[in-house]
């Protein structure tokens, strides 16, 4: 095993070739050889809990325990134990009708496959990305965010505790090195992460004809109908929001609100946040911003729409300085901002939320149109006819119906984006095909 986990391209190159060989030189592995190699990341999620809470709550400065316990934890645990559950079944050969003879789809490993993970669900990414890639058989070559050096340290050390290098390998190491890393002819890349830098790794596996997976999230809407119970929906999108401070490619971007119903909307945010973090400058359940550039780009935004006479509610129930808090925001909205503005071109990734009024669903939809596909799309309401418009006539990587979020989560459906926000998906079964080549083979009758 080597001892240095962020080498050069020539130590990375290196690491590639000898997975490479080992996956040559070896028959496919089995079912139960697959469950096998799961068992130890789960092993290790079940062992590591606590020192993996600790090295992300160091990195961001402070980071909810809880929420990282559920999301980098819990939830690729629950991914690892569905997917070893399930492995044997999609590994079967699937038979197709063929006018003579037989027909079907042999699903075969691809050989290596790379992960980039993002900084803002660190462990997640791994487990999850692992899971798939090893159900379909692979070897597989993970490089972490620099932007927490304490956590991805840690993973590397982990991996290295259970795994060989030649079965599963962690590189560590600043942007240099994930460069040198999506230069390599892997036999599948994943990468996710923001849409300017997905471009660079499009235009670097491309110069080895490497297929992609690209998770590059996008301003993700949510439209509260008129048929909607206001209470619930504010609510829940509100929480949405908090969760890891808003810096979730998931997490609600904007949202569009029946225009009587404004002032409404920012009293139940008032109140939900009041109850669920009365405090919120010392409190160890709000989370920081990950770092200083990224504090600063926040700032830059409230200032921006400050100074271009946006009204802006702060919802800070104990009306708390924030200036001591390490790189804390309190959550914001706000209202009706210009198009414009950075606020509503960016991807916000932040405790902010826009709310936009709107008069009819149709200058909803035609906004959302008119803009990049996003990752999601969250409606709220009762009307069936008007939650079909919404999802015939608009176009994301997935929706949650009366909710948030919650749709990324669930390993039976694919999870990806479309456009601008990403190309292909991954999760359960389609995690397990976006890893595998779909043979077909076809007997003479």
């Amino acid at each position: 095993m080597s001892a240095n986990p962020h080498p050069d391209e020539a130590g990375i190159r290196d690491i590639l070739a000898r997975q490479r060989a080992a996956s040559l030189a070896n028959p496919p592995l089995t079912a139960d050889q697959r469950c096998e190699l799961i068992d130890r990341a789960i092993d290790l999620l079940v062992r590591y809990e606590q020192p993996l809470i600790e090295a992300m709550t160091a990195d961001f400065g402070q980071r909810s325990p809880t929420f990282s316990r559920h999301s980098d934890v819990l939830s690729p645990l629950a991914t690892l134990k569905q997917t070893r559950a399930e492995l044997a079944g999609w590994m079967q050969p699937e038979l197709r009708q063929v006018p003579r003879g037989e027909g079907w789809v042999q699903y075969q490993p691809l050989g290596v496959v790379g992960i980039v993970t993002a900084w803002n669900v660190p462990a997640n990414m791994v487990f999850k990305g692992l899971a798939g890639a090893l159900a379909a058989g692979n070897r597989v070559m993970i490089k972490t965010s620099e932007f927490n050096p304490l956590t991805s340290a840690l993973i590397a050390k982990m991996i290295r505790e259970v795994y060989a290098e030649e079965e599963v390998a962690v590189i560590t190491g600043a942007a240099e090195v994930g460069q040198a890393f999506c230069r390599q002819p892997f036999d599948h890349l994943l990468f996710t992460g923001a849409a300017s830098i997905g471009r660079q790794v499009l235009l670097a596996a491309a110069e080895n004809l490497v297929p992609v997976t690209l998770e590059l999230g996008g301003k993700s809407p949510a439209i509260i109908s008129r048929t909607a119970d206001l209470k619930v929906a504010a609510g829940k999108i509100a929480l949405g929001k908090l969760m890891n401070a808003g810096q979730l490619c998931v997490a609600p971007d904007y949202v569009f609100v029946p225009e009587e119903s404004m002032d409404a909307f920012i009293d139940i945010a008032h109140a939900v946040v009041a109850k669920v973090f009365p405090t919120l400058a010392g409190n160890p359940d709000y989370t920081s911003i990950i770092n200083e550039r990224h504090y600063q780009r926040l700032q830059g935004y409230l200032a921006e729409a400050r100074a271009a006479g946006v009204p802006l509610v702060e919802l800070n129930p104990a009306d708390e300085d924030f200036s001591g808090a390490a790189r804390k925001i309190a959550p914001t909205l706000l209202r009706d901002p210009g198009d414009t503005l950075k606020v509503m071109q960016d991807e916000i990734f932040g405790p902010l939320l826009p709310i936009k009024p709107y008069r009819h669903i149709d200058d909803a939809i035609a906004f959302i149109n008119a803009r990049s596909r996003p990752l999601a799309l969250y409606w709220f309401g009762s009307d069936a006819g008007e939650e079909q418009q919404v999802l015939s006539r608009t176009c994301s990587g997935g929706v949650t119906l009366n909710d948030v979020m919650h749709h990324a989560n669930l390993e039976n459906l694919p999870f990806g984006g479309v456009g601008h926000s990403g190309m292909g998906s991954y999760h359960g079964i389609d995690g397990f095909r976006t890893f595998s080549h779909a043979r077909a083979v076809y007997r003479a009758g």
